[in-house]
């Protein structure tokens, strides 16, 4: 995989409830440069993603219901709502994992479809189902729910749960449920450009990663695009 390539599928990713402005804008700077798919923030700075991604390829991508997934549905509907009018193009929600794991999947397949209902049809939604929380079982209800629900992707982790991140088995069971219905994010955990290849080689259709330049200049040789010869973005 070439490094447009690989960039072309990365969500540029900063979460840390203690980032600031200055970091956004800075994420946002690196996103033009390495010409990422998109930006991931909290919904608070999609108006700074936005604004500072004006012009630019990029995409802002925003989560609801995040990290936790225990919102009320008519909560997350409205925080989804309000990303996109702020400036969102792709929301990535967490499925209420309560719901699940206590076998009440028509309400975690109306919690989705509550999201979904409420955005435009041209907006992707990615829904969280925290599959290192899960036994397989679960795991499997939780994808074809999120499909059945109307999802574009089902995504394995927030990154925040203490049962840990994406894994290559993770990320294949997903890609063998959804089929060719759903794409598969793979996100949480993935620093080195050979977990990256990893998660890719096991159905990752898109990577959420907060060591997205650490990977890139990996795969670059350590250079910046522009020490390996990329055009001006």
């Amino acid at each position: 995989m070439s490094p447009e390539e690989l960039a072309r599928i990365i969500d540029h990713t900063l979460l840390k409830p203690e980032a600031t402005p200055a970091q956004i804008e800075q994420l946002c700077v690196e996103a033009v440069q390495y010409r990422f798919y998109a930006v991931c923030v909290n919904p608070c700075w999609v108006t700074t993603a936005a604004a500072a991604l004006r012009g630019h390829a990029p995409r802002v991508c925003s989560v609801v219901g995040f990290p936790l997934g225990a919102n009320r549905s008519d909560l997350k509907a409205a925080e989804a709502d309000a990303a996109v009018h702020d400036g969102a193009s792709e929301i990535d929600m967490v499925l209420n994992l309560g719901h699940l794991c206590g076998g009440d999947f028509r309400a975690v397949e109306d919690d989705i479809r509550a999201v979904r209902r409420a955005l435009p049809s041209s907006i992707v939604l990615k829904v969280i189902v925290e599959a290192a929380a899960l036994p397989e079982v679960l795991k499997r209800e939780a994808a074809q729910l999120a499909v059945v629900a109307g999802a574009d992707f089902v995504k394995t982790s927030t990154g925040f749960h203490p049962a840990g991140g994406a894994t290559v088995a993770d990320v294949a069971l997903l890609r063998e449920v959804v089929g060719e219905r759903a794409q598969v994010k793979a996100s949480g955990g993935i620093r080195t450009l050979a977990a990256a290849r990893e998660m890719l080689a096991a159905g990752a259709h898109r990577l959420g990663l907060s060591a997205s330049v650490a990977i890139m200049e990996e795969l670059l040789g350590g250079h910046s695009p522009a020490a390996s010869g990329w055009p001006s973005p």
